[in-house]
């Protein structure tokens, strides 16, 4: 590694003062955290062995940056090791410490600081630090990353339907305490929880655990303090405690308090939001040595295995999509802010009350924003196909459990945490890890209910025995069966264990914008032929009876989005997974997310179907549009062809078009479409 001194690298320099070294005449601040995004370079693959990158140039590349996002819809994306560096200057840190942050990097991450080497994390999906307060000298200080998504036979994921791509497609940071402060080791959590014990509309008794670590040779008595503010700012809730930390050593302060008349977060009604702040501070004095922020929202979650989910004592339904934390071609996971507040804009407009999130750890911002938009999430392990026997991989699933939990505690938005999807092999192996899984994680949160994703099989198999509640995966009327074979499914489960929650995690069809058929006739799954309108017959089919089913706590289509799945040849291009409600490029809405928008949202709409179908060649056809409006008129080539009531969201007109152009118009109250079918016979 010491071979990298003598390239010459762009230098940021890093304006932090006090912030790194002890000051005689200023006060610190609790933290400082500076942004690394920018001054990266990059290479692709190892050189004689994994301790040096291989020969050649270096690319300048920023965060987020996915290596492989240009070949993950190929069959053969690349997965591999991929080398970045840059520099940093910095003074040597006087008292205090300094932490590498990294936000996430798929698969396994090995760090060098100044040729030395800081640590290596395995798995892809979790934020992780390193401590470098030793590393850092003064002047330039040169940073080595080398990230590898090769397949790792101890670290999950081992195997599933995505590609998986590679690459620092998170943020990376700096982050400086002092030498008191809030847990920064811990599996990448903030250090603080905070909990709701008891909850009545009355009062609420809050609980806040805030992990303190003194790394001083000396002991610190130090003062807590946790506050609660409103939505407005204002305090609410204050309480305090004081402790003695030992040398070098951490410790969890507990503290409790009372909130009268809690306001409630209520899912997408109200997604109200309380912010926590933790500040430790020396015993005597006023002066935070470390802060801790978080928005917090106070609600109870039950699955009820004959209501389905009470939200604060209340049936709620939940019903949304899976998503995949990717996107378009050419920037697989590097995605942006940006990127996810646009997607949720697409999934409010759909009306969804919840997400599933496949099939590992999302980043911080989707937690938060499903936090403030009122989405109940389920959030999973990424144990997906296929699983290790080794004890290695026991241990890495745990490490990764741990992470999952500790860094997403503090969200309302998570309801039940995954343990596990489509296991293939159902044997002892898969059992005893669900069973390790279960038992961490309960000890880990047991405020929450624990699920798993069975694959095409009833809930009465032994892969679905091991967790609180359960869920399936089916595709009646697309692989196998009929569309009217779900209903029936759903109600045999029920039966066959009448106390087990049970939710439907996976459905759905292919549909490609780009292949219409009108009518359509059903597919030969997987072919290379996914009509846009069976997609939407199956999903018409398949939400009636999943509405006729009150038990389910929740309901997910598969998927939000189409995805790339570089295993998949099929629908109109190889490498994508075309069950998606909306397109790859988020271009195109198909005519299945305008079926479930008039089922789910509360905004009026209408919308013509197999509106992509611009090229007809016959003139006796059928308008079917999408509405949540009581009725809909249509008109065609400017003629009023009447009104109709709408039944079950759709209404229909029989038609018959003329030689040329055909311009198809409806309106429902103030919500109008149109659209325009060319007849050529």
């Amino acid at each position: 590694m010491r071979a990298f001194a003598n390239h010459i690298l762009r230098v940021l320099t890093l304006t932090l003062a006090c912030a790194w070294m002890a000051c005689a005449h200023a006060a610190q601040p609790p933290r400082t955290v500076v942004g690394l995004d920018d001054g990266w370079e990059f290479i692709k693959g190892d050189g004689a062995d994994a301790s040096a990158p291989a020969q050649g140039t270096w690319t300048k590349v920023a965060l987020p940056h996915t290596f492989n996002a240009l070949d993950g819809t190929t069959a053969q994306p690349y997965r591999g090791a991929g080398w970045y560096r840059r520099s940093l200057a910095a003074p040597r840190p006087g008292r205090g410490r300094v932490f590498l942050e990294f936000d996430g990097a798929a698969l396994s991450t090995d760090v060098w600081l100044n040729g030395t080497h800081v640590g290596r994390h395995e798995g892809g999906f979790a934020r992780f630090r390193f401590d470098v307060t030793e590393r850092l000298h003064a002047g330039a200080n040169e940073l080595v990353v080398r990230v590898d998504n090769a397949r790792q036979p101890d670290v999950a994921p081992l195997g599933g339907d995505y590609t998986l791509y590679g690459g620092l497609y998170r943020s990376v940071r700096l982050v400086a305490t002092q030498d008191v402060h809030i847990d920064m080791l811990d599996f990448g959590g903030p250090g603080v929880y905070v909990g709701t014990p008891e909850m009545t509309p009355e009062r609420a008794r809050l609980h806040w655990r805030a992990r303190v670590t003194n790394e001083r040779a000396r002991p610190e008595r130090v003062t807590v303090t946790a506050r609660l503010r409103d939505a407005a700012g204002k305090i609410v809730a204050t309480t305090r405690g004081t402790a003695v930390l030992p040398a070098r050593a951490t410790i969890p302060v507990e503290l409790d308090a009372v909130l009268a008349k809690p306001h409630l977060w209520q899912g997408v009604d109200d997604p109200y939001l309380y912010a926590s702040e933790v500040t430790v501070a020396r015993a005597g004095s006023a002066a935070p040595l470390d802060r801790v922020d978080g928005e917090v929202g106070l609600r109870t979650v039950r699955l009820d295995p004959d209501r389905g989910l009470l939200l604060n004592d209340r049936p709620y339904r939940v019903h949304g999509v899976n998503v995949h934390l990717t996107w378009a071609p050419g920037k697989g996971t590097a995605v942006s802010d940006a990127d996810i507040d646009a997607d949720y804009r697409i999934l409010d407009d759909l009306g969804v009350t919840g997400l599933r999130f496949a099939h590992y750890q999302h980043n911080e911002h989707s937690y938060a924003l499903a936090d403030r938009k009122g989405f109940l999430v389920w959030t999973e392990l990424p144990l997906t196909s296929e699983v290790g026997a080794s004890a290695a991989f026991a241990a890495n699933a745990a490490q990764q459990a741990r992470e999952l939990v500790r860094q997403n505690f503090n969200h309302p938005s998570v309801f039940v945490w995954g343990l596990g999807n489509e296991i293939y092999k159902v044997d002892d192996t898969s059992a005893h890890l669900l069973d390790a899984m279960q038992r961490l994680v309960k000890d880990e949160d047991p405020s929450r209910p624990t699920v798993y994703a069975n694959c095409c099989a009833p809930i009465d198999g032994p892969q679905a025995m091991h967790t609180d509640a359960i869920a399936s995966n089916v595709y009646f009327g697309w692989y196998d069966k009929e569309f009217a074979d779900l209903g029936p499914f759903l109600t045999a489960n029920h039966a066959a264990r009448p106390r087990t929650p049970e939710a439907l995690s996976e459905y759905g069809a292919g549909g490609s914008a780009q292949q219409q058929e009108d009518p359509a006739r059903r597919p030969v799954a997987p072919s290379h032929w996914h009509p846009e309108q069976y997609q939407a017959l199956y999903h018409e089919a398949a939400w009636r009876q999943i509405e006729a089913a009150p038990w389910l706590w929740a309901s997910f289509v598969w998927t939000g989005f189409d995805f790339a799945s570089s295993g998949r040849d099929e629908g109109d291009g190889r490498g994508v997974n075309d069950k998606g409600l909306v397109s790859m490029d988020r271009q195109v809405r198909k005519d299945a997310y305008y079926w479930y928008q008039a089922n789910w949202s509360k905004k009026p709409m209408v919308v013509i179907t197999s509106r992509r179908a611009v090229k007809r060649t016959v003139a006796d056809t059928e308008v079917k549009v999408y509405s949540n409006q009581p009725a809909v008129r249509l008109r065609v080539n400017g003629v009023d062809a009447g009104e109709r009531a709408v039944d079950g969201h759709i209404a229909r007109w029989p038609v018959r078009l003329t030689p040329g152009a055909n311009r198809i118009e409806v309106q429902a109250g103030a919500s109008t479409d149109t659209v325009e079918w060319t007849l050529a016979p």
